[in-house]
């Protein structure tokens, strides 16, 4: 079929792989099965030619989707390393020979990888596009992806890939159906009436094709219709190949079709079949599951069973496939031989909700094992749900394999399910669950002779306690670490030494800092990339925690580097948070806004671990005015206390006092910060403690000023509000320094409302002036709307910034002209460039120029 109406799109196709001599760009490729996104992806590599270097993958819509499916494609066409490596099943490994692969010298063709259907993507396939869209800027590689827009829900895992690829690499397709002109001179081509097609079509062009394709003159209303139509005319050799094929996803390879030769040439003389580099297929997956659905299920077991059986006698099958096939054809014990091992490949290469899915398969199949193959089963299952973030199935499944270790009165394992139940209850928000069985399993293990497990169980402990904020963590953690050295135990010391090393940041910043970035390394350099994460994640949020942001700057730089680099995508989302909050408190509220929300994106999870991004997001638009402000720290409320750990409490007790505030209830500001402060005060949190005494002497409750409480809100509950609104100002936090002149003199007051005001601050500043107009004061005025509602986002002082910026002035010059800190000014430049879209100080210029935002001189 000619591909009308879509010169567009192979125009800009082509515009965007020329573009790609100055670094990487992505084509998403999207529209509603048989809309034309292969068809256009195909046209489009044969128009490149001799440009472009053509690597072709594809997912597959198996049971559980093969890991690295589009890879292990790629793979066989470039050789070499990448295709030893995925062998190997090295991750990382195999990510770098793909980089490796794609980056060669200039001179050569410019790659084009092609990556289709994934709606049905693994998981580790989804991690590679993310992986690739974060490197592309450096690389002259375009990227093309394919998926059904209908096909992926809200909380499908595409949709947040897509979401976080760097936007100015990204151009997207959406395909429309074809018109009714189209249609009509498709058929007019084809010597047939058009009317009824477009009707019967809706102008998709896979059944637009297929009924002008029909012998018929009558035009059939189904796919099923269309190909119950071609099968009708095949002989029952024809019929039983065709039948055959399509219980094969993608593609049946020659040595399937070894005993069906006859039938597999009349299908493809009679259009049926398709022929392929590697085998044949039906001409789309929407036609190979009308025949699929055709066949009775016995004819459909008994023929699942046959490719089973020949792939099963083959080597170097991908697992997956036979895990499939075995499920379909109904045999249980096929299933329980080769899910585990598809599952243990799938969690190798980080597709764990792929691992899960094949063990929690095996697990249905597993009535009749024995009990200990159940409970292996079990904790396999249960180990890489945790891992996919199912904390939920994995506490279940932990639960299950305690209560069979403890009726075979396995104490080794019995001891190790405990000590993940603590875990995984922690993770949960079932804090005193957590301590419960943490403690029984350190009880359970010192009953035998110590070994690993026992040292592990004593680190458990030590970071339930450090998570409590309680100094007896250093003690179990020195316990856990001297064991795990006698055993040679790296990951329990690690382990460990991070607990010890957060608690003593608690006491002593620099020293538990430096313990911390000591871990660090040596996690790092063993290739324990969780251990060597968790270890700068505590260091960045304790210090975003402290309000000491140069140090949480740099520290979340380095390990959101880490993490994203080694896909690691729960601390990612965790660690957006707190960069959400520090962005929030250092003013660039459109940066907070985003990672917020990217810390939030996907499916909902049980537990607190998204509160700090909530509670940003919910400070965020109770400042603007947002109505539904409340409804965002409600989501954060139940969780966070439930947990009852000062992390979580905290920021939504200090969020919930706030915008009770805002919205001019004093009272119930006042209930919320007590309701956190006795939390904050016994963990001896002095910032937690000195926002919520804060908020109850802002609400006109009395507060006794202690030491426990932090500086600058101990200095502005005493009276020393310029005091507090320096040290803010010293800390580069624009709003907290409004916030104490607001408590100051008229000439404060008046700056304060500036400040708020330039930030887009509605509901705060409306709050100020109502509490102006109860003292009877002069009530400056706030700024016109087109100010406030600015389309760029820029705040006042980042479009004062702006300006100077486009006269070419270094930070240095801008930071002596505005009278503030280089380190403020940096802020403020990186702020202006993130909301212009833009990579560099003269595109920002430029952009400011060309939109009119550059304030008169």
């Amino acid at each position: 079929m000619d591909l009308l109406e879509r010169d567009s799109a192979l125009a800009d196709l082509d515009a965007l792989l020329a573009d790609t001599a100055g670094g990487g760009r992505i084509a998403v490729v999207s529209g509603e099965a048989g809309a034309g996104k292969s068809s256009l992806a195909t046209a489009f590599a044969a128009a490149a030619g001799p440009r472009a270097w053509v690597l072709w993958g594809a997912c597959d819509p198996l049971l559980t989707p093969r890991a690295l499916g589009p890879l292990h494609d790629i793979a066989r066409e470039v050789g070499g390393a990448l295709r030893e490596r995925i062998a190997a099943g090295e991750r990382s490994a195999v990510f770098d020979a793909l980089l490796d692969a794609l980056d060669g010298p200039r001179q050569r063709r410019r790659p084009v990888v092609v990556m289709e259907d994934l709606h049905w993507a693994d998981e580790a396939t989804l991690d590679l596009v993310a992986f690739l869209g974060r490197r592309l800027a450096v690389l002259r590689v375009l990227l093309v992806i394919t998926y059904r827009d209908d096909e992926i829900g809200p909380d499908h895992q595409l949709r947040t890939v897509l979401a976080g690829l760097p936007r100015t690499l990204v151009r997207r397709f959406p395909l429309a159906p074809l018109s009714v002109q189209a249609v009509d001179e498709l058929a007019r081509r084809a010597g047939r009436a058009s009317s009824s097609v477009y009707a019967v079509t809706g102008g998709n062009p896979l059944l637009v094709t297929e009924v002008l394709a029909a012998t018929d003159s009558a035009v059939p209303a189904t796919v099923r219709d269309l190909v119950l139509s071609r099968l009708s005319a095949l002989s029952p050799e024809g019929r039983e190949a065709a039948g055959f094929v399509a219980v094969v996803p993608s593609q049946a390879e020659p040595a399937l079709l070894a005993s069906r030769g006859a039938g597999v040439e009349e299908c493809l003389a009679g259009g049926v079949l398709s022929a392929t580099a590697d085998g044949v297929a039906y001409r789309h997956e929407l036609l190979r599951r009308a025949v699929e659905q055709e066949l009775s299920p016995v004819r459909r077991a008994a023929l699942h069973a046959d490719v089973l059986a020949q792939l099963a006698a083959r080597a170097g099958v991908d697992p997956a496939r036979l895990v499939h096939h075995a499920h379909h054809a109904g045999d249980a014990a096929a299933v329980l031989r080769w899910a585990p091992v598809a599952a243990v490949r799938a969690a190798g290469v980080g597709a764990n909700k792929q691992a899960a899915a094949h063990y929690e398969l095996a697990l249905r199949h597993a009535a009749g094992a024995p009990a200990a193959e159940r409970a292996e089963l079990l904790e396999a299952y249960a180990t890489v749900a945790y891992l996919a973030g199912q904390i939920v199935e994995a506490l279940e499944a932990r639960r299950q394999a305690l209560t069979l270790r403890e009726q075979a009165g396995d104490t080794v394992r019995i001891g190790e399910n405990l000590r993940w139940v603590s875990r995984l209850s922690w993770w949960r928000g079932y804090t005193r669950q957590a301590r419960q069985a943490g403690v029984r399993a350190v009880e359970v293990l010192e009953s035998i002779a110590p070994g690993p497990q026992l040292a592990m169980a004593y680190s458990n402990l030590s970071q339930l306690h450090m998570l409590a904020g309680e100094a007896t963590a250093i003690e179990w953690g020195e316990r856990a670490i001297d064991l795990a050295r006698h055993f040679g135990d790296l990951d329990t010391e690690v382990h460990a030494l991070v607990n010890v090393g957060s608690t003593r940041m608690e006491r002593d910043p620099g020293q538990g800092g430096a313990e911390l970035e000591r871990a660090h390394a040596l996690a790092a350099a063993a290739g324990l990339d969780d251990h060597a994460t968790r270890a700068l994640a505590n260091k960045a949020c304790q210090a975003v925690e402290w309000c000491d942001f140069d140090i949480a700057e740099d520290v979340l730089e380095r390990v959101l580097n880490f993490a994203e680099a080694r896909d690691l995508d729960g601390y990612v989302r965790h660690l957006l948070g707190y960069r959400a909050a520090m962005q929030l408190a250092r003013g660039d509220w459109a940066g907070a806004q985003a990672d917020a929300e990217t810390a939030m994106s996907g499916p909902e999870r049980p537990g607190p671990s998204r509160s700090t991004a909530q509670v940003a997001l919910g400070k965020l638009r109770a400042r603007r005015g947002d109505p539904d402000a409340v409804d965002i720290l409600f989501k954060a409320e139940g969780p966070a206390y439930e947990a009852d750990e000062v992390q979580f409490v905290g920021p939504v007790s200090t969020g919930l006092a706030e915008y009770y505030w805002i919205a001019g209830d004093p009272a119930r500001a006042a209930a919320e910060a007590r309701r956190g402060y006795e939390l904050a005060e016994r963990f001896g949190h002095a910032w937690f403690a000195g926002q919520l005494a804060y908020w109850q002497w802002r609400a006109g409750e009395p507060i006794p000023v202690t030491e426990l409480i932090a500086l600058p809100y101990r200095l502005l509950i005493e009276g020393d509000w310029r005091g507090a609104a320096a040290e803010w100002e010293r800390r580069g936090c624009a709003y907290a320094r409004a916030e104490a002149l607001s408590c100051g003199d008229e000439e404060a007051t008046a700056e304060a409302l500036r400040i708020v005001d330039g930030l887009g601050a509605v509901g705060t500043a409306r709050r100020l002036r109502a509490e102006l107009r109860d003292k009877g004061a002069k009530v400056p005025r706030g700024p016109r709307p087109a100010t406030a509602a600015h389309p760029t986002g820029l705040t006042a002082r980042q479009r004062e910034v702006l300006t100077l910026l486009a006269e070419g002035l270094s930070n240095a010059d801008i930071a002596a002209r505005l009278t503030l800190s280089a380190k403020t000014v940096d802020h403020h430049v990186s702020a202006v460039l993130g909301k212009l879209g833009v990579p560099s100080r003269g595109q920002a210029a430029a952009a400011a120029r060309r939109l009119g935002l550059l304030a008169p001189r």
